[in-house]
């Protein structure tokens, strides 16, 4: 990549690799996503004709029609974005470590770890079987997550509620569950849903219940041989144009 004297990237470079970028994004989606390219010359052809009506209307069809089309490609790329999204989370969801994996795309201003805090596995070396439990911490303060088998899943979220509350009194927990049942978080709304929650606590008191929570360990009961917990990865590519 070119660089000036100064040894910075210009910006014809940096243009460039935005363009790499959206491109990659499309290429991936559209393995998962057929009719992505459709949606999107559909939203841009909706919203480029409506401006050009607008246009003829009040006597500037030129100019609403340029308008027309900056923000018919805007509306593309939204498009575009909101469905690449949907198919990476297609790609993970169902796999051990989805939960964790969707955790980790959560960016600023939280703590978070690929890796469960606590497992249960009713059968050894029946990854089908396992019950996990993935921790993320905020401003809301401690969120656990848990994946897995309903009953196992409710009781390890207890017992590392309990396990929380002991070196972080007064910092609340919530307890969330990932599915498709009742009283679950889809998978594809659990980012989402945990930035959501309501601000708790200070940046600096997550420093220091952060450190707490790294001196009681993670992982206290062991997974199947051979599994990897944090096989579920999320295409950080198709999550670029969020």
């Amino acid at each position: 990549m070119a660089r000036n004297k100064d040894g910075d990237v210009s910006s014809s470079e940096k243009k460039q690799g935005r363009l790499s970028q959206v491109l990659d994004v499309y290429r991936i989606s559209k393995q998962a996503d057929p009719l992505i390219g459709w949606y999107m010359l559909l939203s841009f052809l909706v919203v480029f004709g409506v401006l050009l009506i607008v246009g003829f209307l009040v006597k500037l069809p030129w100019i609403l029609g340029i308008f027309g089309v900056l923000f018919g490609i805007l509306a593309a790329t939204i498009i575009m974005s909101r469905r690449a999204e949907r198919a990476a989370y297609s790609q993970i969801e169902g796999q051990a470590g989805a939960a964790g994996a969707a955790l980790t795309s959560i960016r600023r201003g939280w703590y978070t770890d690929r890796e469960p805090v606590a497992a249960d596995v009713a059968r050894p070396g029946d990854i089908a079987s396992a019950a996990m439990v993935y921790r993320a911490l905020g401003r809301p303060g401690v969120v656990l997550v848990g994946e897995g088998p309903t009953g196992r899943v409710q009781k390890l979220l207890a017992a590392e509620k309990r396990r929380v509350e002991r070196v972080a009194p007064g910092v609340p927990v919530t307890t969330l569950r990932v599915g498709s049942g009742e009283n679950e978080v889809p998978l594809p709304k659990l980012a989402s849903k945990v930035q959501r929650l309501k601000p708790q606590i200070t940046k600096d008191e997550m420093a220091i219940v952060n450190k707490r929570l790294k001196a009681i360990g993670g992982l206290r009961a062991p997974l199947p041989p051979g599994v990897d917990p944090a096989r579920a990865r999320m295409d950080r590519r198709a999550l670029r144009g969020k």
